[in-house]
């Protein structure tokens, strides 16, 4: 197959400025907010948007310069496959959050529960949507076995608003 080649729509813009101390996930990031910029040419795609309450962000994991296969989670200190983890270190470096649209005007987004570090390179942006991506979740693999204390104090990994 050739190679695949992404180029950014916008950039996202967080308070996240230290890598060590962003929270893992939107859940641990709750009322931390943020702005993405969406680039003139793709500003029209943004239309219709502002109808939802939250949407999913694809973006790239610039900062992250190594793969791994294997990691620790923030979670855990086992290692796990890459694959079963949500670790910017994997072969293509794509990484995924849902967050709440609060406002769009003009090509900025108004978002909230932001995880990313501030300059992340925006690839994508789907709706959520509860009819079609709501699903009852049976298993979630490994983090099954994770407390809720263990997952909350390592999960916001000792940022501070």
């Amino acid at each position: 197959m050739d190679e695949i080649i992404y180029k950014p729509i916008g950039i996202i813009h967080t308070p996240h400025t230290n890598l060590e101390k962003i929270p893992i996930q939107p859940v641990f990031a709750k009322g931390i907010t943020g702005e993405v910029d969406v680039y003139e040419e793709f500003s029209k795609g943004i239309r219709d948007l502002h109808g939802f309450s939250h949407i999913y962000l694809f973006y790239f994991f610039h900062k992250a310069h190594e793969v791994n296969l294997l990691v620790k989670p923030f979670m855990e200190d086992v290692n796990r496959g890459v694959f079963a983890t949500r670790a910017p270190t994997r072969p293509n470096k794509i990484g995924m959050s849902i967050v709440k649209l609060n406002a769009v005007k003009d090509s900025r987004l108004f978002i909230e529960n932001v995880d990313m570090l501030d300059g992340t390179p925006l690839l994508d942006i789907k709706p959520y949507t509860a009819k079609f991506d709501s699903v009852n979740v049976l298993q979630s693999g490994w983090q099954d076995d994770i407390s809720d204390d263990v997952a909350h104090t390592r999960g916001k990994r000792e940022y501070e608003k």
